[in-house]
């Protein structure tokens, strides 16, 4: 195969994994381009189908060790920061995860205060929760029981009276 075709493979592969990563952001149709050519240089370069893996697993293990070594290197490390997000969510910022135990309400009877189609809220011994029913609606005012506590989900039905 001529050299300036192989050439050309390896020079629109890497140009194309830039616009991916400069200009285009995620991983796209152009990404995925840019990593064929480049794969399909390789195989075209190498006398067999041995050769061109094994070329491109040591291209692959080469660039895992080169990535590593700059996230380790004080100089790189600042441009790999470019690329993260470096806020973070405090409890002295206001994020707080809540703390509620919602297992103390399971098998609990409360009554609706809103409809419920399937979410929204009632009182359990002048507590209002946000509940959801298995799926079916509950009007209001309608007598239910707490069933399953997933998490934060509260999950109920809708209490016949006997």
């Amino acid at each position: 195969m001529p050299q300036g075709i192989i050439a050309a493979l390896f020079v629109i592969g890497i140009v194309l994994l830039a616009v991916e990563i400069f200009i285009i952001p995620g991983f796209g149709v152009s990404g995925m381009l840019g990593i064929a050519a480049l794969i399909t240089g390789i195989f075209l370069v190498t006398d067999s189908l041995l050769e061109g893996v094994l070329f491109t697993g040591g291209a692959l293990v080469v660039l895992g060790i080169i990535t590593f070594l700059s996230f380790r290197s004080p100089r790189t490390r600042r441009l790999w920061q470019k690329f993260s997000l470096s806020t973070r969510q405090t409890s002295k910022g206001g994020y707080v995860a809540p703390k509620v135990q919602y297992e103390v309400y399971l098998g609990r009877v409360g009554i609706s205060l809103t409809q419920l189609r399937p979410a929204g809220t009632a009182d359990f011994d002048g507590e209002h929760l946000d509940v959801v029913t298995e799926g079916g609606f509950i009007g209001p005012g309608k007598g239910i029981r707490v069933i399953a506590v997933e998490g934060n989900r509260i999950i109920v039905r809708e209490e016949k009276k006997s």
